[in-house]
């Protein structure tokens, strides 16, 4: 949960609260139901991994079928229901901002669906401290 901090936040958490939601790289749908319980108006995770049906069966159980729309594809593939999303939410840095970043299909997603002007992308910036060490 080292990311998700940011939808639990009383600060951040009321930025959800009726605004359409993209969570690009949903896997199990953690952070849609994150943001679904924070008070979204609708919530869609896009991924394109076999976990999708993993996360539909947690979303009914949660009992939030009707708010979070699940599909299955790549970001840069799929057509959205809708023309723009208020908020851009994902996992996008990987291990260490390097290994198995999706930072290019959130940029793809931004550019594609974010609402110009009072889209919020959540995280929004990381930060990398590296220290040389010799032993």
């Amino acid at each position: 949960m080292r990311i998700f901090v940011f939808l639990l936040t009383p600060c951040d958490s009321g930025k959800l609260k009726g605004k359409v939601v993209l969570d690009v790289g949903c896997g199990t749908g953690i952070i849609c139901l994150m943001a679904a319980a924070a008070g979204a108006e609708h919530v869609y995770g896009v991924d394109n991994s076999g976990i999708l049906s993993v996360a539909r069966e947690i979303i009914k159980l949660n009992g939030y079928e009707h708010k979070i729309t699940l599909i299955k594809g790549k970001i840069e593939e799929i057509e959205l229901p809708v023309e723009q999303v208020d908020v851009i939410v994902s996992e996008w840095m990987g291990y260490a901002c390097l290994y198995e970043s999706m930072l290019q299909s959130v940029l793809i997603a931004r550019d594609k669906y974010l609402r110009p002007e009072t889209g919020i992308m959540m995280p929004d910036r990381c930060q990398m401290l590296v220290c040389a060490a010799e032993d």
